[in-house]
């Protein structure tokens, strides 16, 4: 009768109109944000508030959505070594992944040296912009970060909304829920019904998905404009070929050695990709990637870790931002360095690119955190880079959000947590959730104690 009911469901919504499916409607509101933009820049960068009331929205989401994945998840899985083993290759592969997207970065700049011939004097930047955010980038050392994922109370985590702490409580949440016995028991059910009622609930949220895709970019053209990017067009376009690659060759690489196609992949994200490329950001994106997840047959347990810890430990997108826009601010001021201030500056951006939240600025903020304890690039130098930040921002998130689901479908085959026969079929159907939906959950078994969000999910949406 369940997957009676969801076949019906998946024919009614493979029979709506085009104009009505999500990623239609984030496309259109895009394009008519560009134009609006354009050619009423005032009235564009007055609709920031539809931008930026969509992300808190989400935001506001994200942290109990990410306990009750993880608390389930882990929960559903009888041997707690499979969770040390998931977290060792995660952290394992997010650093290698790290180590090339700074390395990508590094020589896409040196190979075509978009600073070079800029001849800027170091006195003549306004330090009042790097001051803005160097309150935000004060915590640089690796206790200083460790110390801050610890959260000053329980509850303080979902209140703050990072990831890291919210992260933390769940995985001492899921441990003692499984040795609880019968009582643990009653609290996982709990937290199961709950993680439905949160993706149903994120189902109307995402109805608003194209409004705040259409602010957002209205915003952006609007108050910057599309001319901002003349003088500094090379180093744009520097960063998107740097992203580029990485994709193509880096990840393509990846899900080529583990026997999925990357290109498939990311058509079957592209509501999640447009989402994040409307505004900025990753995080409105990663309820709709979860879910897309466990559809692709990855179990929850494994792929609900995965993911969430991605979101601070695997931001490729600014890993490449942060070595491209360092050695342009050199070439920029005509400062030399030497092999080893550069291999000491890259083992300072493995730290720095961690745990960085994945929203609007972040890769910029972790920029002046570099900078800030760099005594050889002026910190004054991020003033070149202020105005064009936003246009690099959407290709810092689309990257970062790329390899965060290659990299969890990777981990899940890794750990024999992925049906390989559901994820070929599913991306090979494409993204069309309601279609794949009802063989998705007949092929893939749940494992004990685990419930599908999937068909709540798309009820909602």
């Amino acid at each position: 009768m369940h997957k009676e009911a969801l076949a019906g469901h998946a024919n009614t919504e493979a029979g709506k109109p085009f104009y009505r499916i999500l990623y239609v409607q984030v496309l259109m509101g895009l394009v008519l944000g560009v134009l609006t933009g354009h050619f009423w820049p005032e009235f564009g960068a007055a609709l920031k508030p539809f931008g930026d009331g969509f992300v808190k929205l989400v935001k506001m989401m994200i942290a109990p959505i990410v306990f009750c994945t993880i608390v389930s998840g882990i929960t559903s899985i009888s041997d707690s070594r499979e969770v040390g083993r998931t977290l060792v290759k995660s952290m394992a592969l997010f650093y290698l992944l790290t180590v090339l997207a700074l390395l990508a970065g590094l020589v896409a700049v040196w190979l075509i040296q978009p600073g070079v011939g800029m001849h800027v004097s170091v006195s003549t930047l306004d330090p009042s912009v790097a001051a803005k955010f160097t309150k935000q980038a004060s915590a640089t050392g690796f206790t200083d970060f460790m110390l801050h994922i610890i959260p000053h109370s329980f509850f303080g985590a979902f209140a703050d909304g990072e990831v890291l702490p919210v992260l933390l409580i769940s995985i001492l949440m899921a441990f003692g829920l499984s040795r609880a016995g019968d009582g643990g028991v009653v609290v996982t059910k709990a937290v199961a019904s709950f993680s439905h009622v949160l993706f149903v609930s994120f189902g109307f949220i995402m109805k608003l998905a194209p409004l705040g895709a259409f602010g957002a970019m209205a915003f952006t053209v609007g108050r910057y404009g599309i001319r901002s990017i003349g003088s500094l067009g090379l180093l744009i376009l520097t960063f998107y070929l740097a992203c580029s690659v990485f994709v193509v060759v880096v990840l393509g690489t990846l899900a080529r050695l583990n026997g999925f196609s990357l290109w498939k992949t990311i058509r079957y994200f592209k509501e999640e990709l447009l989402i994040v490329l409307g505004t900025s950001s990753s995080e409105p994106a990663l309820p709709g990637a979860l879910r897309k997840l466990e559809q692709l047959g990855c179990r929850k347990g494994v792929s609900g870790l995965v993911l969430p810890m991605g979101y601070s430990f695997n931001l490729d997108g600014s890993a490449i931002y942060l070595t491209l826009a360092s050695i342009f601010i050199a070439q920029a001021c005509d400062i030399h360095l030497s092999w080893g201030q550069i291999a000491a500056m890259l083992g300072l951006m493995l730290l720095t690119s961690k745990g960085a939240a994945g929203v609007t600025g972040s890769g910029f903020v972790a920029l002046v955190a570099t900078l800030s304890v760099m005594p050889d690039l002026p910190v004054t130098g991020v003033a070149l880079l202020v105005g064009i930040d936003r246009f690099m921002s959407e290709a810092r998130a689309l990257t970062s959000m790329i390899s965060n689901c290659v990299a969890s479908i990777t981990i899940s085959l890794w750990e024999n947590a992925c049906d390989r026969e559901v994820l070929a079929r599913e991306l090979g159907q494409g993204s069309t959730p309601a279609v794949a939906a009802a063989p998705t959950i007949a092929a893939a078994p749940l494992e004990r104690g685990e419930k599908s969000w999937i068909s709540t999910t798309q009820s909602a949406a």
